[in-house]
């Protein structure tokens, strides 16, 4: 809020959902409220995403995914934890646009 991304990204009525939603609901029981609610909240992660995070998810995660693939494909079991390493995804992200990779 202190940088103004609650009132920049969400419209109005967004706002509301959000803030009534979490005033008198304690449990989202509606399929339909839980996909709103989700998708606001997506929204709002997405405005708060610095251009690191954003390289780190649409760079170094689908690396990280990839190679984690290949290894386990060559009999390394244990490299299946490597497909969602934020950290192994945060180099691979360095090194791509480092021009490592």
């Amino acid at each position: 809020m202190r940088q103004g991304t609650w009132f920049k990204t969400l419209s109005r009525l967004e706002r509301g959902i959000i803030e009534l939603t979490a005033k008198y609901v304690e449990n989202i029981k509606s399929q339909k409220l839980a996909k709103v609610v989700t998708a606001i909240i997506t929204k709002l992660q997405l405005a708060m995403e610095t251009t690191a995070d954003r390289f780190v998810r649409t760079i170094g995660l689908p690396l990280a995914r990839k190679n984690s693939n290949i290894a386990v494909s060559w009999g390394n079991l244990s490299a299946s934890e490597w497909a969602e390493d934020r950290a192994y995804a945060r180099y691979l992200t360095l090194n791509v646009t480092n021009g490592g990779g």
